[in-house]
């Protein structure tokens, strides 16, 4: 049945920034279609809040409070998420930060913490759960959440100065293309997300003041939603998308096809 190509029962999926907006919706698609999570980010608290809503679904979540920015700690940190579940079949690169200032004015500190988060820690992130999980299993996918700010630059009339994070974006979509191409060979799926414009903690003060001018632009006429993310995620990490690999998915509204 073709349902059984999108049920991920017995799959273990790590998921960074996983405790709130777009990282939570994915780890509830991920629990409704039968797989168990374990969510990473930097506060406990939130942490904590993110597996009792999990758990109340009827999934199985384990937890680590980390900072990705950390490179060192990543490789334990991998270690740790192993012997939850014993192994990790999915990873979802979804932690990420931007930062706003004109390039004329872009401190470095700033750019060097939005690449650092954005691109490094998915770089290493990936490389550990590749030899320590995947490559061994000759078997993994893996969803990089990327952005269609990484696709393009941004509109002249919306005052959005995120030079960073869209050069981030985009080099996270071509690190999609890259390795794909290089771990297809193990049997191992990589594919990202470009979301559009969702309202999230990140995003939230900016989304107040260029609302207005965004929606009569998107084909759609709205916002992404709460549930708008979870389809996608669910898609490209389950067997129903076992043929694809390399692609970047726009889930916006439209916004990339105008």
């Amino acid at each position: 049945m073709i349902s059984n190509l999108f049920d991920l029962s017995g799959k273990t999926a790590l998921i960074t920034g996983g405790s709130r907006g777009l990282g939570l919706q994915m780890a509830e698609g991920i629990v409704e279609m039968g797989g168990q999570v374990i969510l990473l980010a930097r506060k406990e608290n939130e942490l904590n809040d993110a597996a009792k809503h999990l758990k109340a679904m009827g999934g199985k979540v384990a937890t680590i409070a980390c900072d990705l920015q950390n490179m060192d700690g990543i490789g334990a940190i991998v270690d740790q998420a192993m012997d939850a579940f014993g192994t990790i079949d999915l990873l979802v690169n979804n932690a990420g930060t931007s930062w706003g200032a004109d390039m004329v004015d872009y401190p470095l500190e700033a750019w060097n913490k939005v690449m650092n988060l954005n691109v490094t820690a998915p770089f290493v992130l990936t490389q550990e759960v590749g030899r320590k999980a995947m490559i061994p299993a000759k078997s993994g996918k893996i969803l990089n959440i990327a952005s269609i700010g990484g696709l393009s630059g941004n509109r002249p009339d919306i005052e959005m100065h995120t030079i960073a994070y869209n050069t981030s974006k985009a080099a996270i979509i071509n690190f999609t293309r890259a390795l794909a191409s290089e771990w297809g060979k193990y049997n191992i799926n990589i594919n990202a997300l470009c979301p559009g414009f969702f309202p999230s903690k990140m995003s939230s003060g900016l989304l107040d003041t260029i609302e207005e001018k965004i929606l009569p632009s998107l084909p759609l006429h709205r916002l992404g939603g709460e549930e708008d993310l979870k389809g996608p995620a669910v898609f490209l990490l389950s067997e129903a998308a076992r043929h694809i690999t390399g692609q970047c998915l726009a889930v916006d509204g439209g916004a990339s096809a105008v």
